[in-house]
């Protein structure tokens, strides 16, 4: 028997909408939560793909996440959009305060969404990209939980703590990046946890503080940030940014939040709008052809922009389908029984 199952888009969306049901989430946060995973999904991003339907719903399970949670919307100051999440997932209070942020960043040329009370689990690239498809540039950040330690300390402080940007161009994909500010994100070390695989030496430390590329010992220990102190210095803006900016905790006050539960990571959210319409006016025009022979620069040299393979995962899965472990179908089979 193959180690492994491919399933069309179509097939693989309706089995993780039914066990994310199956949790007693609303239809609103199911719809929501499977266009989030399947987007992780669809780009080959497997550790933020069907493998976070599990999280999700022992999330729901444990009693933490408001499963019917309605996000509200206020509006604080001309350029601020805050959503209530109500301890629900955040997919959901970023759809309710998209065309929000949308319209605030088109009729001032910039804006900040601020979601609240959170659960949050997901790549930032789909929230970053629905504004690029709207012609706005987006940068979010967000905190997760204390798993992370400083650069020179052994104990956990930051989140993976990841940072999202998008700018729009021509064509059918815009220029985005998002990768966390730890050496690699939470969800690769468990992915080689089940895999029974070693993780690449620089992105853990042990309990004792000592470096492992053991995946256990990891997770019982600390992740290290990329870079050293300058990776530590920009995780520690994304909590400031994310965390007491917008009223929200920071990932040592969503991890004692979670008193050992292991639900995902209850925080904020910042994401900021920006319309370079607004900024440009008449020039718009010829400072986007600057932008694009920035990108032709790149990539004339045989470099390659962030995204690309995803992007390129994404038009092959469009008709291949995806393909996951065996193991984690059964998985989420066993949440529909």
């Amino acid at each position: 028997m193959s180690e492994t199952v491919t399933l069309s888009l179509d097939e693989a969306a309706r089995l993780a909408k039914a066990a994310f049901l199956t949790s007693g989430v609303s239809d609103a946060h199911a719809e929501a939560l499977t266009a989030t995973v399947m987007a992780g999904q669809a780009d080959e991003c497997h550790s933020h793909g069907l493998y976070r339907v599990l999280g999700c719903v022992r999330s729901v399970r444990e009693g933490k996440v408001n499963p019917v949670a309605e996000p509200r919307v206020s509006t604080p100051a001309p350029a601020i959009v805050k959503v209530d999440a109500d301890y629900g997932f955040s997919p959901l209070a970023f759809r309710t305060g998209l065309p929000h942020l949308v319209e605030k960043a088109r009729g001032q040329g910039l804006a900040a969404l601020a979601i609240n009370h959170c659960f949050h689990f997901s790549a930032l690239w789909p929230e970053v990209e629905a504004l690029a498809a709207q012609g706005l540039a987006a940068l979010a950040l967000t905190p997760s939980h204390a798993w992370v330690a400083p650069a020179g300390g052994t104990k956990g402080v930051f989140g993976t703590n990841p940072i999202a940007f998008a700018w729009p161009r021509p064509g059918d994909f815009p220029f985005v990046f998002d990768f966390a500010t730890s050496a690699a994100a939470r969800g690769e070390i468990e992915l080689h946890r089940r895999a029974g695989k070693p993780i690449p030496e620089g992105w853990a430390i042990d309990a004792e503080g000592q470096p492992t590329t053991d995946a256990t010992a990891a997770l019982a220990g600390a992740m290290l940030t990329f870079g050293g102190h300058k990776g530590s210095a920009l995780s520690a803006m994304v909590e400031l940014m994310a965390g007491p900016l917008i009223g929200d905790m920071t990932s040592l006050e969503s991890m004692a939040f979670d008193a050992g539960v292991g639900a995902a990571p209850c925080h904020g959210e910042l994401i900021l709008a920006f319309d370079p319409a607004r900024f440009l006016g008449a020039e718009k025009d010829a400072h986007v052809a600057r932008a694009e022979a920035l990108f032709d620069a790149i990539l004339g040299q045989g470099a390659r922009l962030p995204s690309q393979r995803r992007f390129a995962a994404r038009q092959r899965t469009a008709t291949a389908g995806v393909t996951i472990p065996r193991q984690l179908y059964a998985d989420i089979q066993a949440l529909l029984a």
